[in-house]
């Protein structure tokens, strides 16, 4: 049975309940974070396969390209990020667990600036950089199509 919300307050006072522990075990937590995907997620594979359809020809993940860019082209110098609201910090949709908040605010702005510095690199190399969050692809997925493509037939 949970404590009532005084007695909640009063062990958290006494730091008893200081860190609070995950609601899973470790090695299920371990399983569950293990499951999240950073290459072919549904955003990436949804764009994808729009891309493809309309003709246009890139490549995944390519290493040779610095920071991995989901989708690129080296011929039309185009390179896609295509970001999670929580890994990269989203404005509208990010959002700091409430447990072991300093590491996951340290986390998510470390992700921040490593995509500034890619960026950055991508650019003086004469790259385009185009990235989308997650949300952005949810509203407006046709929109966005759309001025990829026009990057690729450029």
């Amino acid at each position: 049975m949970a404590p009532s919300a005084s007695n909640f307050n009063k062990l958290k006072e006494m730091s008893v309940v200081k860190n609070m522990a995950d609601m899973y075990s470790k090695e299920k937590r371990s399983e569950i974070m293990s499951n999240v995907r950073s290459k072919n997620t549904k955003i990436e594979l949804e764009v994808r396969k729009a891309l493809w359809a309309r003709c246009v020809r890139y490549r995944i993940h390519n290493s040779n390209i610095p920071g991995t860019p989901d989708i690129s082209s080296r011929k039309n110098k185009v390179a896609i990020f295509l970001d999670g609201c929580f890994w990269h910090g989203c404005k509208r949709h990010g959002s700091i667990p409430k447990t072991n908040t300093k590491f996951w605010k340290g986390k998510i702005d470390e992700n921040i600036k490593r995509r500034k510095k890619i960026k950055a690199e991508l650019k003086k190399e004469g790259y385009i950089v185009l990235e989308y969050f997650e949300c952005d692809l949810n509203e407006n997925i046709a929109g966005i199509i759309d001025e990829i493509t026009q990057y690729f037939r450029s």
